[in-house]
């Protein structure tokens, strides 16, 4: 299989419909509509749960059961305050990032829909004293044109609505996608795609496979701590992103060496079963797919931690996909890693028996 071969104008438009809509944490159920209407014909069946995780399953008869995962929530804010002058404070939902707000335009989704507004920010020359005041979270606000708490909430704007960035998809320079909320939304792409390939050629896998996108991983991994104790998986593949740390201002001797182009990052950490770990690499090096290492200190901060210590302990393993401006609405990745990722998990799933313990002990 060639990389030029994986990824077809169909499934580009998939990625650029998918990444386009909102899927904040907590309010994922549109976005997995989408990813659900596209893996359709690819999967047997679809279990989802109570907060909207949504796994479409092939061969759900098989008793012995293989995960490969991605997680659907993006970063967000949530309305917190509305001042009397009509000026709105937010507070985080996940990870954002308050020094890339100011000059941002946002949707804030409401009952009446979504309502424009921007995160306003003082010129420059009117500074208290001529200092350059940083953003922070108590200073950061969003303006939706109105001039009472009153008008802003006949708008349908109140404390706990929910806040996104609109910009959207391009790729740039031929070779990079960039888009807000690539992490970790490209893994529920990857994902499907590898489903898209057992399928279209007609790859018969001795197990269950369970493609599961997962919600609520910017706030603690929720979505796959539930998930996981519904499927009760005995092997778990998850994908999400890592640093492009050849970036500008991400010091490599605490971060690592990864980077955009270099192909899929397989991880070292005390969650990641050793023997499943060597299994990938080994399909990495047998089908020439470039690959690197990165080693994590205690946990992974990924999906990953909640399904390898679930169930009793579940062998699992993570692919990552080296990503530039992370939490930024320009995160970046690499066309040809997102292909090798999808690659080398479709080949890895065809070295996996089912019965599979990956024990040390054999």
């Amino acid at each position: 299989m060639s990389t030029e071969s994986i990824l077809n104008e169909k499934s580009i438009a998939f990625l650029e419909k998918y990444l386009n809509n909102a899927s904040p944490t907590g309010y994922e159920s549109e976005g997995q509509k989408i990813w659900m209407e596209y893996l359709e014909p690819y999967v047997d069946t679809f279990i989802t749960d109570t907060y909207g995780t949504a796994v479409g399953v092939i061969n759900p008869e098989a008793d012995f059961k293989v995960v490969i995962e991605g997680h659907s929530d993006e970063i967000s804010w949530y309305v917190n305050y509305i001042t009397p002058e009509g000026l709105i404070y937010v507070i985080r939902n996940g990870g954002s990032d308050h020094q890339i707000a100011p000059s941002k335009r946002v949707n804030i989704h409401t009952k009446k829909g979504i309502v424009k507004g921007i995160f306003g920010w003082p010129a420059i020359h009117t500074r208290k004293g001529g200092k350059e005041e940083a953003p922070k979270l108590d200073n950061i606000f969003v303006d939706v044109g109105c001039t009472s708490k009153e008008e802003v909430e006949a708008l349908g704007i109140h404390v706990g609505c929910v806040i996104t960035y609109p910009d959207e998809f391009f790729v740039l320079n031929e070779k990079n996608f960039v888009c807000r909320a690539l992490d970790n939304r490209i893994g529920g792409f990857m994902i499907a795609e590898v489903a898209r390939l057992l399928k279209e050629n007609n790859i018969k896998l001795p197990f269950g496979l369970y493609i599961t996108n997962s919600v609520q991983e910017e706030i603690g991994l929720r979505g796959a701590e539930m998930i996981t104790e519904t499927i009760k998986p005995n092997v778990a593949i998850v994908t999400d992103v890592c640093h492009d740390t050849t970036t500008p201002m991400i010091d490599k001797k605490t971060e690592g060496e990864t980077k955009s182009g270099d192909g899929p990052v397989i991880s070292y950490a005390p969650a990641v079963q050793n023997n499943l770990r060597e299994l990938i690499i080994e399909t990495a090096e047998e089908n020439e797919i470039p690959f690197q290492r990165l080693a994590s200190s205690r946990f992974t901060g990924t999906d990953t931690d909640a399904f390898a210590y679930s169930n009793g302990g579940v062998p699992s393993a993570l692919i990552s996909l080296a990503l530039r401006y992370m939490h930024t609405t320009v995160e970046m990745v690499r066309k040809e890693d997102v292909e090798n990722v999808i690659k080398l998990i479709y080949k890895s799933l065809q070295k996996i028996e089912s019965g599979e313990t990956f024990s040390y002990f054999k």
